[in-house]
């Protein structure tokens, strides 16, 4: 495979552009993350999502630490070339570092953000690699 595809990824300034994760069934959007193209080679080579951390400064593979995966299904790209969309089997069914399905987990009612979505498993769990 040539890397023809990539050239015609539209990066930012900085080299990165936006990825949004989403449920290959269901279509929900898990979370947002950036790629830098190193990232995006290896997501495609390896078949699931690594990101670059912004606050690391490095490629982050999706679930190294708390063991939640995506495994990629398919990679889109929009029609200005500047974002991405991934298709995801979430394992482990928590995409957020807050142990919700999804980072979207906050609606604006009433001039309030309010969180409707449930915490599948406590965060200190996940990371500390403790059961609660």
């Amino acid at each position: 495979m040539t890397d023809s595809w990539l050239a015609q990824v539209k990066w930012d300034s900085n080299g990165l552009i936006p990825a949004i994760a989403q449920d290959y069934q269901t279509g929900r959007i898990l979370m947002v993350a950036w790629m830098n193209e190193e990232a995006l080679r290896l997501t495609v080579s390896e078949q699931r999502a690594i990101y670059w951390s912004r606050s690391r400064g490095k490629l982050w593979r999706k679930g190294e630490e708390s063991g939640h995966v995506q495994r990629l299904h398919e990679i889109r790209l929009d029609c200005d070339s500047d974002v991405l969309l991934l298709d995801v089997e979430q394992l482990g069914g928590i995409a957020c570092h807050t142990g919700r399905e999804s980072c979207f987990y906050r609606v604006l009612r009433d001039g309030q953000w309010e969180s409707v979505d449930e915490v599948l498993k406590d965060p200190k769990a996940i990371y500390s690699g403790k059961e609660k």
